[in-house]
C-alpha cells in the first residue's frame, strides 16, 4: 500500500514544531495527534534544532511567573538593603 507524499505549509510545520518544542511532548505522540508521519516530523524538528542551536528555549508560563516573583523579591530586598545600610551610617554619625 502506497502513501501519496503529503505537501505541508510552512505555518503548519511551524505549529508543529513548537507543540515539540515548547511543551516537551514526544515527536511520536504529536505526529500520531496531527495524522503525520513521526519521521517527518523528526525532520522537522532536528531542522528547526539546528537552525536555532544557539537560542535558548522560550520561557514557559511557570518559568515566567517564577521569574516575576523573584524579580519583586529582588527589587525588596534591595530596598531593604538601602535602608539598613542608611539607618547603620545614621547610627555609627551619631554615637561619635
Amino acid at each position: 500500500m502506497t502513501r501519496k507524499r503529503g505537501k505541508f505549509s510552512a505555518e503548519f510545520k511551524e505549529e508543529a514544531v513548537r507543540m515539540v518544542i515548547e511543551t516537551s511532548r514526544a515527536i511520536s505522540d504529536v505526529a500520531r495527534e496531527l495524522g503525520i508521519l513521526e519521521g517527518t516530523l523528526g525532520t522537522w524538528v532536528a531542522t528547526y534544532r539546528r537552525a536555532h542551536a544557539g537560542e535558548a528555549p522560550p520561557p514557559t508560563t511557570d518559568e515566567s511567573a517564577r521569574l516575576r516573583e523573584l524579580e519583586q523579591q529582588n527589587r525588596e530586598l534591595r530596598m531593604e538593603n538601602e535602608f539598613l545600610k542608611k539607618a547603620a551610617a545614621y547610627f555609627a554619625k551619631d554615637h561619635r
